[in-house]
């Protein structure tokens, strides 16, 4: 069994608007108040809380602040659960320190019960009328769960969860390497070059031009929040254009392949680097290798991660000589020992795919001089 999700756009009335905003605040109210009273009285007598303390305190917190009550409770409970799991992922060294909500970045919450989707395909939530709602393909298996977003340009959406049977893929296609990139965003050895469509840089110029008009409204009036809408619909777009185009690539790999050998990206540590953050931040490798994984599953590719310190661009893929005053500039080179012209990108995709397909165990390849260790590499691939 897995869970597939499905996005659906929302269309509600103004009054509809004006309770989901009321869902919104509250559940933003509940995660702040818990964040902060956690934080308090861990610096205070260095004591964790968890869910199960915080759903007593919510109860209590609900007589206090009579509002609370004109919302789904549950979806209140959901809140502290994001909680709970934003703890959870700091404590394991997945992500930051959780940080409080704002009323201008997405707004959020889940609904677990009581929700149905009626015969006018509208979704009907807890205390509120069946609101319009885009159902443009059809759901697949139990729903378990919904989650109601709203996007800081003003779009609503319902994520539905649902959960299904999902059967093994079987392996087709043939193994491939694959090299990601700035010039060009994914190169693979048969030989395959994807452009990199830059879209935020294609946007910068409109972008400066609404940040610059929103920079001069004056805080709290209506012309700041509209001027506000405007440039977070320019970063809506970029990220849609984005997402649309890695899927139709991240598609086309795993339906015509059956492994995929990429090399494991240090994202994090490679946009510390200030003269290509914006570059590599553009282009959002983790978020097509999140992409590739998932889609691998369901379409019988598997995807092989090769160690990151791995001299893919430097490396010979024909005898394995290992050229160490290769450049970032070095787009061609040729191999002093064989004498072969080699594609910088191409040549990497051919060792990453040698690599990945290799026996040897990762201690003894770090053991090995670099040549040797290629050359079994290459052994090991052709036996």
């Amino acid at each position: 069994m897995g869970n597939k999700a499905y996005k659906f756009r929302l269309y509600p009335n103004q009054k509809q608007q004006q309770f989901l905003a009321k869902c919104f605040g509250c559940s933003r109210f509940v995660y702040n108040y818990f964040l902060r009273l956690t934080t308090d009285i861990y610096a205070d007598c260095k004591k964790s809380l968890r869910y199960k303390e915080w759903a007593k305190l919510l109860t209590s917190l609900k007589k206090e602040f009579e509002w609370l009550k004109e919302v789904n409770s549950q979806a209140l409970q959901q809140t502290l659960k994001d909680l709970e799991t934003a703890y959870s992922r700091f404590f394991k060294g997945l992500a930051k320190f959780p940080r409080f909500k704002k009323r201008s970045n997405k707004q959020s919450f889940r609904v677990p019960q009581h929700f149905s989707i009626t015969s006018e395909e509208k979704l009907q939530l807890p205390k509120m009328s069946p609101i319009k709602m885009i159902i443009h393909r059809e759901i697949e298996g139990d729903i378990k769960s919904v989650t109601i977003s709203k996007t800081p340009s003003g779009k609503y959406y319902a994520s539905i969860v649902t959960e299904l049977d999902i059967p093994k893929a079987p392996l087709n296609g043939e193994k491939i390497g694959m090299d990601l990139g700035l010039k060009d965003f994914c190169i693979t050895n048969k030989p395959e070059k994807f452009e990199n469509p830059r879209y935020f840089q294609r946007s910068l110029r409109r972008l400066k031009i609404r940040q610059r008009r929103l920079s001069r409204k004056n805080k709290e009036s209506n012309n700041r929040k509209k001027a506000r809408v405007k440039v977070a619909k320019i970063h809506e777009k970029v990220a849609n254009q984005r997402l649309d185009y890695q899927h139709k690539i991240s598609l086309k790999l795993t339906n015509e392949n059956q492994v995929i050998s990429c090399e494991d990206l240090n994202i994090k540590g490679m946009v510390k680097n200030r003269k290509l953050a914006k570059q590599i931040s553009d282009v959002a490798w983790g978020q097509f290798l999140t992409l590739l994984e998932y889609k691998g599953d369901i379409y019988g590719c598997e995807i092989k991660r090769v160690d990151r310190f791995f001299p893919s661009s430097k490396r010979c893929s024909n005898c394995g000589y290992i050229k160490e005053d290769l450049t970032l500039k070095d787009r061609e080179w040729i191999c002093p020992e064989c004498h072969a012209h080699h594609d910088r990108d191409i040549n990497a995709c051919w060792n990453l795919l040698q690599f990945s397909d290799s026996k040897i165990p990762l201690e003894e390849r770090k053991s090995t001089p670099n040549q040797t260790v290629e050359m079994q590499c290459i052994k090991s691939v052709s036996s």
